[in-house]
């Protein structure tokens, strides 16, 4: 477990940095959209495309793997709209919900922690769970948020699901990994100067990535804190706030349990349940898929939920104790399959 520990400190001490430079200040909370952009259109680009060039097509196009993770996203996200729907929470706040416990935090955070514990044979899996939770999960997930005309206009689901697509088309990040499959199959090199350019951008992918989910959880926490004081404010004055109210326990911790447990727990039976129908599922890609559904939310959801109308506030409470829940139950999940 120690050295299981060592390994994954820096990473959640680079996240423990930006939050303090965030909620210090220090990071003007209006430079973390241009960190975003950064690493979401720059540095995790080039570094998926790095590894999906170097990564043989057999496990760029592992039917297995991506079978496993589909039906467990799916099964998540049915079963956290399905239980989480009430007088309080709508399709809306539902469907992003169970956007936020199906989709793991692997770009930001994956791909260059588990490399660092499995080693480079890990990134094929987590390209292709990458690829289905851009494109089907977050899609489904925006699709049922408009069942009940919330939100964004009262767009109705054909219309989300559209716009969410053109959202992927717009997205580097699938493009990468579709030219790293293409440059794996062809077995082609880049030129020199071009390789070693993409090269230097995959390398600040890892640290600028893991500061900046610890500064968008900072900012979120900061501007929950602004919130409930202006809502307060207003109380005293006697109007109405039109300030999102800190979501209840009640809304956040099954989300919780379901992303840190549930989801990983289900990933896992899905895979003995493959092995023992006779799919060729590698134990080396179990692994990987169990721990990739072991990582915390996606930070990116926030953003998502906010676009949309939802309770962004929930959103961001259930990322952060994610999270931070992260540090200790990772190093055990890592622990048990290893």
């Amino acid at each position: 477990m120690l050295s299981i520990l060592l390994v994954t400190f820096p990473f959640f001490a680079l996240i423990a940095a930006g939050y303090g430079a965030g909620r210090a200040r220090i990071l003007p909370l209006d430079a973390i959209p241009g960190l975003n952009t950064f690493v979401l259109y720059f540095a995790l680009p080039c570094m998926l495309l790095r590894f999906g060039a170097g990564t043989p097509i057999g496990q760029l196009l592992d039917g297995s793997v991506a079978l496993v993770w589909g039906l467990s996203a799916l099964a998540v996200v049915a079963g956290v709209v399905l239980f989480t729907r009430n007088a309080r929470i709508g399709w809306n706040d539902a469907a992003f919900g169970a956007l936020v416990a199906a989709f793991p935090n692997t770009g930001f955070m994956g791909v260059p922690l588990l490399v660092a514990l499995l080693g480079a044979q890990a990134a094929g899996p987590m390209i292709i769970t990458i690829a289905f939770d851009l494109v089907v999960t977050s899609s489904l997930c925006i699709a049922l948020s408009r069942l009940d005309g919330a939100g964004a206009g009262h767009q109705g689901p054909r219309q989300a699901a559209r716009q969410a697509l053109r959202g992927v088309l717009v997205n580097p990040m699938p493009w990468s990994i579709l030219l790293g499959v293409l440059l794996s199959a062809a077995r082609w090199q880049l030129p020199g100067p071009v390789d070693r350019t993409i090269a230097m951008l995959a390398d600040a992918a890892s640290p600028v990535a893991l500061f900046t989910i610890g500064a968008v959880l900072a900012r979120s926490a900061l501007l929950a804190r602004e919130h409930g004081a202006s809502a307060a404010v207003a109380a005293a004055m006697g109007t109405r706030a039109r300030l999102p109210a800190r979501a209840p326990l009640a809304d956040v911790a099954p989300v919780v349990l379901v992303k840190l447990l549930v989801h990983p727990l289900l990933v896992w039976a899905l895979a003995q349940g493959a092995v023992a129908l006779g799919l060729p599922l590698s134990a080396e890609a179990l692994v990987v898929v169990v721990l990739v559904a072991a990582l915390p939310s996606a930070s990116n959801v926030s953003m998502l939920a906010e676009r949309f109308g939802a309770d962004n506030g929930r959103i961001a409470r259930i990322i952060l104790w994610t999270t931070v829940a992260t540090f200790f139950s990772f190093p055990l999940a890592v622990k048990l399959l290893r």
